[in-house]
């Protein structure tokens, strides 16, 4: 079928199988091209499909030649329904990595779930003995809870009063002002519970106790802090209450993992186009005129450019460099006083119709689109293509 892009709002309802594959194909021939890293090599990735997830299995495999497994919720192509962008990269990533001689396999099913825990385990068990790496990079808007079957949704709004700001239609280019109505009854705790770093304790203690972790193991969890523009709906929202937790929680894992000589720690990642931050006001906006700025200085990265930095320079180079909270902070050339002052003038400006001059909205729009696997160069959109792909390991 020829496959086209349909949109509505910060959705694409249609992925491509081609684009998706040339995506994957981009990062590891990014990765491959940075040499090699010395790291972990059997890598558990929770939440490894699509974004800083998939940029960590591709980091690990095509970096440090590690065995992967990736555990991911996404959705099969049928006949004449695409399926959605993180199961074409899945089925991208294990065609390549088994072409390369690499193990990797996945599990496609609900990570919050006992269920899922329980299968990957015994996947580590008998193909790996242990993991020495597991990444955390989980992005769900809802969560059932796996010991009470009760269901939570998180929220994205601020907390103690309204909050108002511009935004921007990535679509249209259309700036127009925003009001967000502050949290109320349990919006907090609700989105703490989906968001926060429970689920990832979770999984570190079924992991421990089940003796599929080896001595010195580390784990990461992938966190965001942002800029004062957008700290009110953000850092200082639901959603930051959520990261609050999570950061909190990487503490209490590095003490349960203190007898096998375990770690754990958070990145905090620089704002990037991902299906979770189209979906949240100013977010956009900010990003596109960051964008602009830090591609004019020479220091943009996307999501494989900022893994590979991670593990290379970071989490296996040396030193952590971590900030006076314990976390490691990768979103560091973001957060340059120069780049944030910068992007603080232009926000003052911006407008509807100076957007296109001060800003880079054609780069945000389509790195959306790749995101689905549309508007990848060298891919010919015009061809036929089988919708319908297979994940090597999932028959």
């Amino acid at each position: 079928m020829i496959i086209e892009p349909r949109t509505r709002g910060f959705i694409c309802l249609t992925s491509h199988p081609t684009g998706c594959e040339q995506n994957v194909i981009d990062q590891i021939e990014y990765v491959k091209s940075k040499g090699a890293i010395n790291g972990a090599k059997k890598v558990l990735v929770i939440g490894s499909s699509t974004g800083f997830g998939l940029a960590s299995r591709i980091s690990s495999a095509f970096g440090s030649d590690a065995a992967t497994i990736g555990v991911f919720f996404d959705k099969p192509a049928s006949e004449g329904r695409p399926g959605s962008p993180g199961f074409y990269n899945t089925a991208a990533f294990e065609k390549h990595a088994n072409a390369a001689g690499l193990y990797a396999k996945s599990i496609n099913g609900d990570a919050f779930s006992n269920e899922v825990k329980e299968q990957v385990i015994n996947l580590i068990k008998d193909d790996l003995g242990q993991v020495d790496l597991v990444i955390y990079s989980l992005a769900s808007p809802v969560r059932t809870h796996p010991e009470t079957g009760k269901r939570y949704k998180s929220v994205l709004k601020p907390i103690g009063g309204d909050f108002s700001n511009k935004t921007v239609d990535f679509h249209t280019g259309k700036v127009t002002d925003i009001s967000i109505k502050p949290a109320e009854g349990d919006d907090v705790a609700n989105t703490v519970t989906v968001m926060g770093g429970e689920d990832w304790k979770m999984w570190m203690d079924a992991l421990n106790e089940a003796n599929v972790l080896s001595e010195g193991v580390k784990t990461v969890a992938y966190s965001y802090i942002g800029p004062e523009v957008t700290k009110p709906v953000y850092r200082n929202g639901t959603i930051g209450a959520a990261k609050d937790h999570l950061e909190a929680t990487a503490f209490t894992i590095s003490d349960d993992l203190k007898a096998i000589g375990g770690e754990a720690y958070v990145s905090v990642n620089k704002a990037l186009v991902t299906q979770a931050s189209s979906a949240i006001p100013v977010i956009p906006l900010y990003i596109s005129l960051l964008y602009k700025i830090m591609k004019a200085k020479g220091i943009h990265e996307g999501c494989i450019e900022q893994i590979q930095r991670l593990y290379s320079e970071r989490l296996f180079g040396g030193s952590l460099d971590l900030d006076d909270k314990g976390r490691i902070r990768i979103d560091d050339w973001e957060m340059r006083e120069d780049v944030q002052a910068e992007v603080t003038k232009l926000w003052e400006t911006a407008s509807t119709e100076n957007l296109s001059e001060i800003g880079d909205l054609e780069g945000y729009s389509n790195d959306f689109y790749n995101l689905f696997g549309f508007k990848v160069p060298g891919v010919d959109y015009e061809a036929d293509v089988n919708e319908v792909v297979t994940i090597p390991s999932i028959q």
